[in-house]
């Protein structure tokens, strides 16, 4: 999106949202004002500005471009991310899914636009003309949004927020902070609320995670607690810990839901610079930068699910950390039950996984593909095609033969995996729903989703749940995740779940007649949902050759 003004197509209902204050648009685009030359995230409460002074952005980055700083009030920098980065495959997207990814710290431009097939001018000039920043203004720009939320939420001094945020010298640091939000880094520290209650262990950094609601927090923390591989993930009813390989080293986060209802992370890294890339991944992980009322909206406008909807608002789907770990972990998964592979995971991270201590207790990094093309066959069990299969993949990882990663075309990735042996259909598109949040993926060989489908009133063969689905674009994903939670396997034990998360929410903040409750986060006052749990899904797929 280019900057609109009052003559473009798109000005007049982007103008209504900031009169309305609609918190849904936050992240999505910013205000700039240029009789204050300062740019404000959708809902900001300061008083509506004239039309004749107001440009809008696509990107933050864009505005800082045009010479206006963040607005001191609302805090642009603070709302989440924008879900058009998953809902788009297109350049532009996958370049800023790599960008948030820390890709331009780590690789200069040439390496994103080696990633994107492109050449580094080519790349720039299609981020300037349809975001109004290249790539190097739009890394900028993501550097000082976790430089912000360090200097907010964290006890971390100066020269270390500069460092974890990605940032080249304290120099620079403190110049990009100046420019970005007017005003040097100690007074934005000095804004920060005093009364968090949040105490960080000695090299520790808390964070809380901006969040755009409702949001199914139950379903994400079942649905991670139900995948946990033992002795790499530990998950609990409002939190998942582990610990995951980075580009600086290892290293250990936990995702809670604190008492006030916010999300909140916690990390210990080998190297802070790491930081931007697990905040991002993390992200990615839970979620977290979807647009639940559109979804929900969506999806509700279809009355044979509306009262799936309507029972669990902000259903998310749960994303990837890695995505070399992401295709090992579902070539495993296949054609077993969820705890028959967890099992088998298990089996495979305390032979051949590191042991670390990054952590507050040790715990084993996922085997990389190296280890598992080595001594995979070892360790695996299981139809001998199959186990020739995960290790060919393990091999093909490690030697660069086959490349996967958050800015992969989708198309592209899916015929690259459809290519090689043992993965078929179903592994190649649930690898491209969780590594690339595709938001639009169906999975018809799944049989609790099927099961689900039946359980709904809706048609659950294969032929009649796909042509049924297509009407759910391009939310079809979305639609899976409530299929799955439809199954009849996840109906033991989601009452229980859904009590459990009622009674942990404080009784001045229980919402009536919606069973919601309000959490402010980051400074944003979202809705979450009061919690429901994710399914246990036994998959169906195919098999390897």
């Amino acid at each position: 999106m280019t900057p609109t003004t009052a003559d473009v197509p798109g000005f007049a209902e982007r103008y209504r949202v900031i009169q309305s204050r609609d918190r849904r648009f936050d992240g999505q685009f910013v205000t700039a004002v240029r009789s204050t030359g300062i740019y404000c995230r959708p809902s900001c409460p300061a008083r509506t500005p004239k039309e004749q002074n107001v440009t809008f952005y696509a990107t933050s980055a864009a505005a800082h471009e045009a010479g206006y700083r963040a607005c001191k009030r609302c805090l642009p920098e603070a709302a989440p991310g924008s879900p058009l980065w998953d809902v788009r495959g297109d350049a532009v997207a996958r370049a800023m899914r790599l960008i948030a990814d820390g890709v331009v710290d780590r690789e200069g431009v040439p390496g994103l636009a080696r990633r994107l097939g492109y050449s580094s001018r080519h790349l720039t000039r299609l981020l300037a003309a349809e975001l109004g920043a290249g790539p190097l203004a739009l890394a900028r720009a993501h550097r000082a949004h976790t430089a912000r939320a360090l200097l907010v939420g964290t006890d971390l001094s100066s020269a270390d927020v500069a460092f974890s945020a990605g940032f080249s010298s304290i120099r620079q640091f403190t110049e990009t902070i100046g420019e970005v939000f007017g005003m040097p880094p100690s007074a934005l520290r000095a804004r920060r609320p005093h009364a968090s209650g949040v105490e960080a262990a000695a090299g520790e950094i808390d964070l809380a995670l901006p969040v755009r609601g409702p949001i199914d927090t139950v379903g994400l923390f079942g649905w991670m607690r139900a995948h946990a591989i033992p002795g790499v993930e530990v998950g609990g009813d409002t939190s998942f810990a582990r610990v995951v390989r980075l580009p600086g080293g290892p290293a250990w986060f936990e995702v809670r839901q604190a008492d006030d209802g916010r999300l909140r992370l916690r990390a210990r890294l080998g190297a802070l610079a790491d930081l931007g890339t697990l905040i991002s991944r993390v992200r990615r992980l839970f979620d977290l930068d979807a647009d639940p009322l559109a979804i929900d909206e969506s999806l509700a406008r279809h009355p044979e699910l509306a009262p799936a909807v309507a029972a669990i608002p902000g259903v998310r789907v749960p994303g990837a950390l890695d995505a070399d770990e992401m295709l090992l972990r579902a070539m495993i998964g296949q054609q077993i039950s969820v705890a028959s592979a967890r099992t088998m995971q298990g089996r495979l991270a305390e032979a051949l996984g590191e042991r670390v201590g990054v952590g507050p207790e040790p715990m084993t990094l996922f085997p990389s593909p190296a280890e598992i093309a080595e001594r995979g066959l070892e360790v695996l069990r299981g139809p001998a095609a199959r186990m020739r299969a995960i290790v060919d993949a393990a091999a093909a990882l490690a030697d660069g033969s086959l490349t996967l990663g958050f800015g992969d075309d989708a198309a592209d990735q899916r015929e690259r995996l459809l290519a090689r042996r043992g993965i078929g259909p179903w592994t190649a598109d649930y690898v491209r729903m969780r590594v690339l949040g595709d938001p639009d993926v169906l999975l018809p060989g799944d049989v609790a989703a099927r099961a689900g489908a039946a359980a709904l009133g809706l048609p659950s063969d294969p032929v009649g749940f796909t042509d049924w689905s297509a009407r759910l674009a391009p939310w079809r994903s979305y639609a899976m995740a409530h299929y799955w939670y439809a199954a009849p396997v996840t109906q033991a034990w989601r009452a229980p779940a859904e009590t459990a998360a009622a009674s942990t929410v404080p009784a001045t903040r229980r919402a009536s007649g919606r069973g919601r409750v309000d959490v402010v986060s980051s400074d944003l006052t979202v809705e979450v949902s009061a919690g429901h749990p994710a399914s246990l899904p036994e998959t169906e797929s195919e098999t390897p050759a």
